[in-house]
């Protein structure tokens, strides 16, 4: 049980990162400000645990791949998260991430030489399914402008591409260095990249403090809670159970901005999440 609520937390958590940005951005901050000062922020929480643990120290062999990992990790990845809240909202936003399954399943049998089995492709069109019933059921969120739909859907396939490539440099990182070593790194370098794109607004108390919890509550304490909850359980059934995140996501967005799908935007959802859990199964049973 103790892993489960270990990696239920983690889920809750980054089901607020949708509303807190949105938080943010009725403060007036636009949103790759509010992924600058996450990546920022978070990187101080990041550092302040590598440098303790005295963890700094990386192989300047790796540093290409760690610039490559903070371009992909953090610039885009963060970026397009918050342009996709922004543009469709915190519901949408955070089911078309749950897409990366789809997108490591595809690059496995490109560049790993993965079998394509059954339950992939079907994983794989209810995927498609997902994201075509999502599109056209998020009128309750941006009502009749086709152009902003599109551009919502876009940003969020990009973040779910993006999200994808953690498992691809979690396998080249992981056997090499810690997490915190890892985002020490690539958390400034994702900032820098960031920065010339930013326009800087005065803050409120109430920006700095959504800021805040987008660094501390859901990335550096969410990160963490689902490294434990990996003590204690399998990855495919935490991965499973994390897929609680757009659920918490959209009856947060709902109950917060009024957010909410047309019975085929909600139907969409539940294709996202079943391909999901049909990926994960297929993979702990290879």
């Amino acid at each position: 049980m103790r892993g489960y609520v270990y990696i239920l937390s983690a889920a809750a958590l980054w089901g607020l990162i949708g509303p807190f940005a949105k938080l943010a951005f009725q403060e007036g901050i636009a949103p790759l400000e509010v992924a600058f000062w996450r990546a920022v922020l978070a990187w101080l929480c990041f550092g302040v645990q590598a440098i303790w643990q005295r963890q700094v120290r990386v192989a300047v062999a790796h540093l290409p791949m760690l610039l490559l990992f903070s371009l992909t990790g953090v610039f885009l990845f963060y970026g397009s998260y918050q342009l996709a809240v922004q543009k469709g909202g915190a519901a949408l936003a955070s089911v078309l991430l749950y897409t990366a399954p789809a997108w490591v399943a595809l690059m496995a049998v490109f560049f790993f030489r993965e079998k394509m089995t059954t339950v992939k492709m079907t994983a794989l069109v209810a995927t498609l399914a997902g994201v075509a019933l999502v599109s056209l059921g998020s009128g309750g969120v941006i009502a009749g402008n086709s152009d902003q739909v599109a551009t919502a859907v876009f940003f969020g396939l990009v973040a779910g591409f993006c999200y994808s490539l953690y498992y691809i440099f979690g396998k080249y990182f992981g056997g090499k260095y810690s997490a915190a070593t890892v985002f020490f790194y690539i958390l400034p370098m994702g900032a820098l990249c960031l920065m010339p794109w930013v326009d800087f607004a005065e803050k409120s108390l109430t920006a700095w403090l959504a800021l805040a919890s987008l660094a501390v509550l859901c990335t550096f304490t969410a990160y963490h809670c689902h490294y434990a909850a990996l003590k204690y359980l399998e990855a495919g059934r935490a991965a499973i159970a994390a897929t609680l995140e757009p659920v918490v996501a959209g009856v947060v967005a709902f109950f917060w901005w009024g957010e909410f799908f047309s019975p085929a935007g909600y139907v969409g959802s539940g294709l996202i999440i079943l391909a999901v859990i049909l990926m994960v199964r297929d993979r702990a049973e290879m």
